[in-house]
C-alpha cells in the first residue's frame, strides 16, 4: 500500500541523485527523502523515528545480493511493510566537454560496476569503488579531469551538471533492484488479500536433514517459497541462518501450520517474521 501524504518522511542510503533517491521518489513521490551515508545510519534514523521509513536495497537482477544488508535486517528492530522494484538506467557521466575517448577511470558504487562490466572491458576503463553512484558523479564534478568518469544515474548528472556520455550501459534490459520498504511498526495485510510474501528468518539445528524437514513443512502445507538464501551468524561463524520469502499471510492456517512444524528443526526462539507485504509484481 503506498501512502501519498507529503508529511512522509523515507531514509535511504547514498547521496541525492542515487538509485535508491529515484526508488523513493517513485514509491512515496511527495515524501520527504533522507539520504544517508551508510545503511547503518539510514536504519538508525528510521528506528528513531527521524524517518518513517528506510529504503533498503536488497539484491539485483544482474549484481546479486547486496552486501551485508541480510545481516543489518535482522538486527535493525525495523519490520518489511512493502517491495518495491526499481529499473536501473545506468549513464557514462564525464564532466562539461569531455569525450568518451577522454577517459580512463572510471568510478561508481561497486553494484553500479558489476552491472556494466561489458562497457568498462570494451573501452579499457579503469573501475574505482565509490561508496555511492551519486557520489561517484559528485566527486568527478568538482574536477576539470576529463580522463575521469562516473557509472551513475540520469538524475545524478541533471544535479551535478555532469555530461551524459552514453546512456542505458547496463550489461542487460533487465537491470532491477528490488528494494524492502521497512518501518518501525510492524503491519500485516488483510488476511484476505491474496498476493502476500512472508519474509522469515530462522537457524537449523545441528541434527541431519534439519534443513529439508523444515522446507518439507512448507511444502505439506502447500506454500510456495520464492526466496531461500543461507549467511553465517555469530561471532564464531558457526551458526547458519537461512532468509526466506513464502508465500502467504502469516496468520494463514497453513502458514501457522508451517511455522508449528519448524519449530522441531530450529534452534529455540530463533524463528523471528520480518514483515509480511503485497508482493509488487
Amino acid at each position: 500500500m503506498k501512502k501519498r501524504n507529503n508529511k512522509i518522511k523515507i531514509a535511504f542510503q547514498g547521496m541525492d541523485g542515487a538509485y535508491s533517491n529515484m526508488a523513493c521518489n517513485e514509491y512515496f513521490p511527495k515524501a520527504t527523502t533522507i539520504p544517508c551515508t551508510s545503511f547503518e545510519e539510514m536504519m538508525e534514523v528510521t528506528k528513531k523515528g527521524i524517518s518513517d521509513y528506510a529504503m533498503v536495497p536488497v539484491e539485483n537482477s544482474l549484481a546479486g545480493r547486496v552486501a551485508d544488508i541480510h545481516n543489518l535486517i535482522p538486527e535493525s528492530g525495523l519490520n518489511i511493510i512493502g517491495e518495491h522494484f526499481q529499473k536501473v538506467n545506468h549513464c557514462l557521466l564525464g564532466i562539461p566537454g569531455s569525450k568518451i575517448n577522454d577517459l580512463k577511470i572510471v568510478k561508481s558504487h561497486s553494484q553500479g560496476i558489476a552491472q556494466c562490466r561489458k562497457l568498462i572491458k570494451k573501452l579499457k576503463l579503469q573501475p574505482i569503488q565509490h561508496i555511492d553512484t551519486a557520489g561517484a558523479a559528485a566527486e568527478i564534478s568538482k574536477t576539470r579531469d576529463k580522463t575521469v568518469g562516473a557509472i551513475a544515474s540520469q538524475m545524478s548528472s541533471k544535479i551535478y551538471g555532469l555530461k551524459i556520455l552514453l546512456k542505458n550501459i547496463e550489461d542487460a534490459s533487465h537491470n532491477t533492484t528490488r528494494f524492502l520498504i521497512m518501518s518501525r511498526k510492524l503491519k500485516f495485510p488483510p488476511l484476505n488479500n491474496k498476493k502476500i510474501v512472508t519474509t522469515i528468518i530462522f537457524e537449523v539445528r545441528s541434527v541431519p536433514a534439519a534443513l529439508y524437514k523444515v522446507l518439507g513443512g512448507f511444502a505439506t502445507n502447500g506454500i510456495n517459497l520464492t526466496k531461500l538464501e543461507s549467511y553465517i551468524s555469530g561471532k564464531n561463524m558457526e551458526a547458519a541462518r537461512f532468509y526466506v520469502d513464502a508465500e502467504g499471510h502469516p496468520k494463514s492456517q497453513p502458514m501457522l501450520n508451517a511455522l508449528e512444524e519448524m519449530k522441531f528443526y530450529t534452534t529455540p526462539g530463533s524463528i523471528k517474521i520480518l514483515g509480511a507485504y503485497n508482493r509488487n509484481k
